[in-house]
């Protein structure tokens, strides 16, 4: 069980319903919150994983305040309530929400892994594609389709700043792709670190080290 830092799960939805009101003022708030109420134990569940994962966090602890948690939060509560039937309105309600605090174009129909760790949120923008676990995103990274071609990403990939991954795409696990680098419709072959080559070329490097082991238990 998550400890929270607004104390219980009734006051962070209480926050949260405000918020909601404040961006989203269609009088509708009273009708929705049963809804984030029956699914909020099981969203809270699914982040608990993911808090307790990561090696800079304390387990066990959610900190409504810090951007990273509240994002992965956000999308966690959404996807929770769309896979429950739940009217879309609510969910959209929710990802714009993300969007608007954070910056981060994550649709709750995206099927995210169980364990992720994202950096900084702002300018991330995610397709449907196929995540791996243990994935990790930060600030400006992209992965898109390419007409309709979706990337497929291993376990263990790390998307360092401005980097993109875009169409037909096989990233093996444990591929690390440096700042700035782009992969478009080619695969890489995993437990590699990928820099960007002359003339849109990559290059495949060894592994310096295991960069997931400073992020993850």
């Amino acid at each position: 069980m998550l400890t929270l830092s607004l104390g219980s799960q009734e006051a962070l939805l209480d926050y949260l319903c405000r918020q909601l009101e404040n961006f989203f003022p269609d009088g509708r708030g009273a009708s929705e919150r049963p809804a984030m109420q029956a699914q909020l134990p099981a969203a809270l569940q699914r982040l608990g994983r993911c808090i307790d994962a990561v090696r800079m966090w304390t387990p066990g602890q959610f900190d409504h305040l810090h951007s990273s948690q509240y994002t992965t939060f956000l999308y966690y509560l959404a996807n929770t309530l769309w896979r429950d039937g739940t009217d879309r309105a609510l969910c959209n309600k929710l990802f714009g929400l993300n969007k608007a605090l954070n910056g981060i174009d994550l649709f709750y129909e995206i099927e995210m892994p169980e364990v992720f760790f994202i950096g900084h949120s702002v300018g991330i923008v995610l397709a449907k594609a196929r995540y791996g676990n243990r994935l990790v995103l930060y600030q400006n990274s992209t992965v898109g389709k390419n007409h309709g071609e979706a990337p497929s990403l291993g376990e263990g990939v790390v998307m360092y700043p401005g980097t993109a991954v875009i169409g037909r795409c096989e990233i093996g696990a444990g591929t690390v792709i440096a700042q700035g680098t782009r992969i478009v419709n080619r695969s890489t072959p995993g437990s590699c670190m990928v820099f960007q080559g002359e003339g849109g070329g990559l290059v495949v490097k060894p592994p310096t080290r295991d960069v997931l082991l400073d992020l993850f238990r």
